[in-house]
């Protein structure tokens, strides 16, 4: 039985609890609920049923609580806790975790199973850290009934023209949302806004969740990103108060000022957003992939794309779940071969068929395109737009996503001008990843 070591919270309650079960030498703190553990159930079945897995090395899974997870976990690993070989790590806290873990070398399958962006989202210092599990990436999700109706229209696409002359400085046209800028996204956001436009079919064009939440600037960042943005250079310096950050977080000031976000919507975050859109007052907004079956239900004509596109491109922020190696690890050979075969294609398509999102690459991706349609779409827009900032997963990447939050909403919210905003965040940043 291992030893539980000096665990705090529900890890170690969760562990005591399972003494009285069969014991494995190979322990997995998973993620718990949701469609990651189900995920994880299914694929550590189908690994403990191999016939030429000795006894020892078959694995057990560790669920606690998700509040306060990823505190309790470095608490742990920083202890030394041995009550885990195996845990979970997301792209921006490796850096949190890197200390008190090892490198891990994947199977040779990896690279074609997930591609160079995915198996990026679990690097640190250009070392592998993890098996990537599950990615989050964004959609552009918008009304085509809406979207066909003004491309046949003559009078509403020169009204929708008039409009971008008027706040854009320049004649848009209206087209189909896979080709769009960002200035196209701010075009059509105010061409479907009552407050712009009063025969707006819809009372919002878009709905942009503001809340001071670090998840929310995730959302965010693929429109800096697009202009060229990103937290510093090579050398380390602070580069967010650049023309790219300037003109992404203007262009949304802009929606606020002129009512094509709901007015409440600095306190809005997923669910508020998702809620939003679902009612039928809002033309197309930028969300997680994860909320594509809640909003394709929601809305039945509704279609989904790659985020716009700015100067440099179409980016889309891409983060990722995955399993790392304890450095305490007890059983690190067994839990090394476990994590070697959960990089391969025969584990990713189990686990993604059990309900998981892996980040696939396409020829993987297209076997599961009868049943998963939305996974070929994921990993697409991971191989071809997906980032991550320089300093995404650095120790401090969630405080530096906390600093942005808060000046940004400011920002937005109308309490401190743009200037303030910028100089506030580059001084954060400063601290946080000097």
């Amino acid at each position: 039985m291992k030893h539980l070591s000096i665990l705090r919270g529900g890890v170690a309650a969760l562990a005591i609890a399972a003494g009285g079960m069969a014991q494995a030498e190979v322990t997995v703190l998973g993620w718990p609920g949701g469609p990651e553990e189900a995920a994880l159930r299914a694929v550590t079945e189908v690994y403990n049923a191999k016939p030429d897995l000795a006894e020892e090395n078959k694995v057990e899974l560790l669920f606690t609580s998700r509040d306060g997870f990823f505190d309790k976990l470095q608490v742990d690993l920083a202890a030394g806790s041995t009550a885990f070989d195996v845990n979970l790590i997301a792209t921006y806290s490796i850096g949190r975790y890197a200390p008190f873990m090892e490198p891990v070398t994947l199977s040779d399958q990896a690279g074609a199973v997930f591609g160079d962006t995915v198996l990026k989202t679990m690097q640190f210092d250009g070392q592998q850290y993890g098996v990537p599990t599950d990615l989050s990436l964004h959609f552009l999700y918008f009304r085509q009934d809406l979207i066909d109706a003004l491309l046949a229209d003559d009078a509403a696409k020169a009204k929708y023209a008039a409009i971008a002359q008027e706040h854009l400085g320049k004649p848009l046209e209206p087209k189909a949302p896979a080709d769009w800028t960002w200035e196209d996204f701010v075009a059509n956001a105010l061409y479907f806004s009552q407050s712009v436009n009063p025969d707006s079919p819809t009372r919002y064009g878009t709905v942009i969740q503001a809340k001071n939440l670090l998840f929310n600037m995730m959302v965010f960042h693929s429109w800096p990103r697009s202009y060229g943005g990103n937290w510093m250079d090579d050398a380390g310096n602070i580069t967010v108060d650049s023309e790219a950050y300037r003109t992404a977080l203007s262009q949304a000031k802009l929606l606020f000022d002129l009512g094509a976000t709901p007015p409440d919507s600095t306190s809005y975050e997923y669910a508020e957003a998702n809620a939003a859109y679902a009612s039928g007052q809002v033309a197309a907004m930028v969300q997680w992939n994860a909320a594509a079956s809640e909003l394709t239900a929601a809305q039945a004509t509704t279609g989904t794309t790659a985020p716009p596109a700015g100067p440099d491109g179409k980016f889309t922020h891409i983060h990722g779940l995955g399993l790392g190696l304890n450095k305490a690890a007890e059983n690190k050979e067994g839990a090394i071969a476990f994590l070697q075969w959960l990089s391969t294609e025969e584990a990713a398509l189990a686990y993604a068929k059990a309900g998981g999102a892996p980040g696939l690459a396409a020829e993987t991706a297209a076997k599961l395109a009868a049943d998963r349609p939305d996974l070929v779409q994921v990993g697409e827009y991971a191989s071809t737009y997906g980032f991550v900032m320089n300093g995404g997963t650095s120790e401090k990447a969630l405080s530096v996503y906390e600093a942005q939050a808060k000046e940004f909403t400011g920002y937005w919210a109308g309490t401190q001008d743009l200037d303030t905003a910028l100089k506030n965040t580059t001084a954060a940043m400063t601290e946080l990843l000097k």
